[in-house]
């Protein structure tokens, strides 16, 4: 399980965890909680190129379809094809078995438009929910 106070965060509710030239990218224990009820999720398949900023996927609950914003910059190298099956995980464990999916990144430096988790809290903390 990833370390939620060592992640980066996106307004978007993107979290990514870098190590050497590969993201691990996932959605925030706050959006999991908020999407509520998840009933399908589409994730990029490797080889896909992402800009960051950019839609990569989209998860969809009972009550709304969310569009998944990437963080970064790359190629997909690796989705977790194991959530379209149980999707639970992404509810259970979104820091850990809930990932979604893992970009070899082609810049290193991570956008400074990235938040740390206080950042990201305090960002959750201001917008309509």
């Amino acid at each position: 399980m990833m370390d939620p106070q060592k992640l980066k965060y996106a307004k978007s509710d993107e979290w990514v965890h870098l190590e050497g030239d590969v993201a691990t990218v996932g959605i925030t224990d706050f959006a999991v909680k908020a999407l509520t009820d998840l009933v399908y999720i589409d994730l990029p398949k490797p080889g896909k190129a992402l800009k960051a900023g950019e839609p990569f996927g989209v998860v969809e609950s009972v009550k709304a379809a969310s569009d998944m914003y990437s963080p970064v910059t790359g190629e997909v190298i690796e989705s977790n094809s194991r959530l379209a099956d149980d999707l639970g995980k992404l509810s259970d464990d979104p820091f850990g078995a809930g990932w979604l999916m893992k970009v070899k990144v082609s810049d290193k430096n991570l956008s400074s438009e990235l938040m740390d988790r206080a950042g990201y809290e305090k960002h959750w903390a201001t917008r309509a929910h």
